[in-house]
């Protein structure tokens, strides 16, 4: 169960480079920016989605 537990924080640093990569291009291609910024949502999203589902499952086999 560790590896998940670490495999949640991989998301945080994918939408951390995401967000810098939005930032870095925001002004020579907005678009592109805006997509980025989409992956930077989804990425949390996924990071708190996992976290809660690991600990549903450890609490249910406690």
């Amino acid at each position: 169960m560790k590896f998940f537990k670490y495999f949640e924080y991989a998301y945080l640093f994918i939408a951390a480079f995401f967000l810098f990569e939005a930032f870095r291009i925001w002004n020579e291609e907005r678009n592109r920016a805006y997509l980025f910024i989409f992956f930077v949502v989804i990425a949390i999203f996924m990071f708190f989605f996992k976290r809660r589902f690991r600990q549903k499952l450890e609490n249910d086999k406690h």
